[in-house]
């Protein structure tokens, strides 16, 4: 396959040769030789073109509690990539090296791909697209999960994608954690570029779709730590689901944030508010993984222990806590 030609889907032609996109809400229009806002779609002669196509910023293996998923597969190995693009501009990006400027890349044809995950991961085959924005490799990621549907795809996504993409490829996947990055519109505005109606829609259509989905908030202090914001947070995706896992991570200043980072109490307190309304809240960027622990919230045994380089499952299977009975909301072996 030539990667630099793939043509890209969910775009509508426009008069005098430009190209509206219509992947995302930014809906880029584009004249000849112009790229998006995500730089991975490209108007050349009068189509428009996935130019990160098969282009990758590396290849880990991961253990899947990194990405963070929590509820799915846990202790497994996962195979990790992703592109070299965003569709937003947080000034606070944590991956900001490979999601907003130019940097070198791999070539990666579905069919390596799929060797390398043969060869890296155990069972149940998966591979985690992730570090930047998964949703700016749409056409790779569906053109894989057409080839190779025995592999389980997870993202790791911002959520920021339109209504009739994000429809067609969610049967290919099997589970996600998408980035609700504030709950303001305002935020979303001012610090990333987007708007949160989008992200809300995204998390609402996965769930209802049947796909795994946890969620993380990155604390920011001075913007979106006030306790009625993480309140009116985690009631959002209560009202979808209570057992919607959440992830709440301490910020680190990176990019063009120099805000101080976040204190581990002020993560603590933000889970607190946070487990009035979800029955599973966890703490992330903490020291020795602090409150990364499942707990049963029927009878408060250990389900799930974490530790750095470790877990422990001893749910019984699949997903029962051995003590009383109760049924935890996941995937599990």
């Amino acid at each position: 396959m030539d990667l630099r030609h793939r043509e890209a889907m969910h775009y509508m032609k426009l008069p005098d040769g430009e190209l509206a996109c219509e992947l995302c809400p930014h809906y880029c229009v584009l004249g000849e030789n112009q790229s998006g806002i995500c730089r991975s779609r490209k108007n050349i002669e009068g189509k428009l073109w996935a130019i990160n196509y098969g282009h990758s910023i590396g290849l880990a293996v991961d253990p899947i509690e990194k990405k963070p998923l929590y509820h799915f597969y846990p202790s497994s190995m996962i195979v990790s990539l992703g592109p070299n693009s965003c569709n937003l501009k947080c000034d606070f990006c944590q991956n900001f090296q490979s999601s907003q400027f130019e940097v070198a890349t791999r070539e990666i044809e579905p069919a390596m791909l799929y060797d390398q995950i043969c060869k890296l991961s155990e069972s149940p085959k998966q591979v985690a697209f992730t570090y930047t924005e998964p949703f700016t490799w749409y056409e790779f990621i569906c053109d894989f999960a057409e080839a190779y549907p025995d592999v389980q795809i997870v993202l790791i996504s911002n959520g920021f994608i339109n209504d009739a993409p994000l429809k067609e490829i969610l049967p290919k996947i099997s589970a996600m954690n998408i980035d609700l990055k504030a709950f303001s519109d305002s935020f979303y505005a001012d610090f990333c570029g987007g708007q949160i109606e989008s992200v809300k829609n995204t998390i609402k259509a996965v769930f209802e779709a049947g796909v795994h989905l946890e969620i993380t908030l990155l604390l920011i202090p001075g913007r979106n730590d006030a306790d009625e914001e993480v309140r009116g947070l985690a009631q959002f995706i209560s009202s979808i689901s209570s057992e919607i896992p959440l992830h709440i991570s301490a910020y680190r200043p990176a990019y063009l944030s120099n805000i101080p980072a976040t204190s581990v109490e002020d993560v603590i307190r933000a889970i607190k508010i946070a487990k009035e309304s979800l029955n599973w809240v966890y703490g992330g960027n903490l020291p020795g993984m602090m409150m990364a622990n499942s707990v049963c919230v029927e009878c408060g045994s250990l389900l799930i222990e974490r530790r750095l380089g470790y877990t422990q499952n001893y749910l019984i299977q699949p997903g029962i806590c051995k003590n009383c009975g109760f049924e935890v909301y996941g995937v599990f072996d």
